[in-house]
């Protein structure tokens, strides 16, 4: 059974930092395009960043830019989100995902569930002000 398994979030004070990790299992991690994407209280999904397979490209969105890192260990089958400066706007439910349009991405076309073939439960992040 093919798997995807959120781990790392929590409350953290404003300009905190967390590390999300993310398990893959049951599907070849490695070959798939990877990516975080959150979705706040009452709003719709959002990406945060992806990475390709290989580590070749990766892409932030713009408001995570400059703040946030993602990483993958194709190794241990495991994706990284690195958070940095968090900010009661970062608060959301984050969800690790995987086989998707590279191109959705960089165009930041609002994502939706059904746009991946591999997703995630998501783990919840809250930034206190």
């Amino acid at each position: 059974e093919a798997r995807l398994v959120e781990s790392g979030g929590g409350l953290v004070q404003s300009g905190g930092t967390l590390r999300l990790s993310c398990a893959a299992s049951g599907f070849p991690a490695r070959h798939e395009d990877m990516a975080w994407v959150r979705q706040a209280p009452g709003k719709g999904l959002e990406w945060v960043a992806g990475i390709l397979s290989g580590r070749s490209r990766i892409h932030y969105g713009d408001a995570v830019k400059g703040r946030f890192t993602i990483s993958r260990d194709d190794a241990q089958n495991m994706l990284y989100l690195q958070m940095t400066s968090l900010t009661p706007e970062d608060t959301a439910t984050y969800y690790c995902a995987a086989d998707f349009l590279w191109g959705r991405l960089v165009s930041n076309i609002p994502p939706d569930q059904g746009d991946f073939g591999f997703w995630g439960q998501g783990t919840q992040v809250t930034v206190s002000s």
